[in-house]
């Protein structure tokens, strides 16, 4: 069968873009390195690699001093700063903007308390100024940035919405993505908070090992994510993971064991932040409430464990801060129930994994584009 002009430019950008997956990650490769990652011949490696270094992926490091007698091989790296993804997560009391290049590299991290009453006009505006901020002191525009993902609380389904339910005032009729794309042309994903905080442990979390995980968001709200070898699961309609909507799991009215504690002080603020203190230092009613909390809690923990047999449970969310105290209960419960008890491991990545886990969503996104359209010029981004 004849080769076209067609087959031939296809392979062409497929051979430039195995290239471009060999730069990323590694340190600067000499043409030679690059063709044995690739298994292209070291001559076509390098007149793609110039290519690439001609249309903004890649860049030379010039060689520095050396000892080396005659010309040091020259270095090709991935040119990270060639676009850049947005990580975003709309919460109950903050938005959170975070934009890091292609290479996940944390550019900006920018954020801005809300008020958890606030109707949904005045909370996307609250989005837009922190956007603006972001952008602005990059030194970036809306065509810089590649993708978008959202966090948001509550299911979200196909549409980006969250019509099931969310503890947002109003947002079960509002659209994110349809207000963002008024300023971004590129590719807009809205995902649950939880989800994308079990994406987040998996990526720079302390589940990177793992590829059967469940992340336990914990606060005065419990949710959970999931992820099975190696994949977010999302369900049919957005709803995996949910299982605290069933009240037999008790995930519901487990906090208020915490803040019916006796002996919480009405000006203490967060009654759940008391008692755990309260705990460490040995009070028994507050010590009481954390094992009846983390009893609840175990309910649907087991089901989930029993259900999926997940390597780690990682333990995020607010409550975390004060694994100390709820670990060591909660395992004893959970082997109460589990016929295999999982590692329990406590997230070290406080109130930024929502959107950390939106922005390795949307830097896979830039990836799938990527290798279905191929490789265009940096400075024309797709949209």
């Amino acid at each position: 069968m004849a080769t076209t002009g067609t087959d031939m430019s296809r392979m062409r950008e497929m051979n430039q873009l195995s290239i471009v997956w060999a730069l990323r990650g590694h340190a600067p490769s000499t043409v030679t390195e690059l063709a044995g990652r690739t298994g292209l011949s070291r001559p076509a490696v390098d007149v793609l690699v110039q290519a690439l270094v001609t249309d903004g992926w890649a860049e030379v490091e010039e060689p520095g001093a050396s000892s080396v007698v005659g010309r040091p091989a020259r270095r090709f790296r991935f040119r990270g700063t060639a676009g850049h993804a947005l990580g975003i997560d709309i919460g109950v009391h903050k938005i959170l903007v975070m934009v890091s290049d292609l290479e996940g590299e944390i550019v900006r991290t920018e954020r801005r308390p809300v008020d958890p009453e606030a109707a949904p006009e005045v909370r996307l505006a609250v989005v837009d100024d922190v956007i603006d901020e972001v952008l602005r002191d990059a030194g970036m525009t809306p065509s810089d940035i590649w993708a978008v993902t959202v966090g948001v609380t509550g299911p979200v389904d196909a549409s980006g919405r969250t019509t099931l339910f969310s503890p947002l005032p109003g947002w079960h009729t509002t659209d994110p993505t349809a207000h963002l794309a008024t300023r971004f042309t590129c590719p807009i994903q809205v995902e649950n908070d939880c989800k994308l905080a079990a994406v987040a442990e998996r990526w720079k979390g302390v589940a990177q090992d793992a590829d059967d995980i469940v992340f336990l968001l914990a606060g005065l709200r419990t949710g959970a994510g999931l992820i099975l070898d190696g994949t977010l699961r999302r369900g049919h309609g957005g709803a995996a993971g949910e299982i605290g909507a069933l009240k037999a799991v008790r995930w519901l009215a487990a906090p208020d064991h915490l803040e019916s504690c006796p002996g919480v002080p009405a000006t203490a603020g967060e009654a759940a932040a008391w008692v755990f203190q309260a705990a460490r230092e040995g009070n028994r009613d507050a010590r009481t409430a954390v094992r009846r909390y983390t009893r609840d809690l175990a309910v649907g923990v087991a089901a989930l464990v029993l259900a999926l047999d997940p390597q780690v449970v990682v333990y995020g969310g607010g409550f975390s801060r004060s694994a100390d105290v709820i670990l060591d209960p909660l395992r004893r419960e959970l082997t109460k129930h589990c016929l295999r008890l999982p590692e329990l491991r406590t997230s070290t990545l406080g109130d930024e994994s929502v959107a950390l886990g939106g922005l390795r969503l949307a830097l896979d996104e830039i990836d799938s584009r990527l290798l279905h359209d191929g490789l265009a010029a940096p400075s024309a981004p797709r949209g």
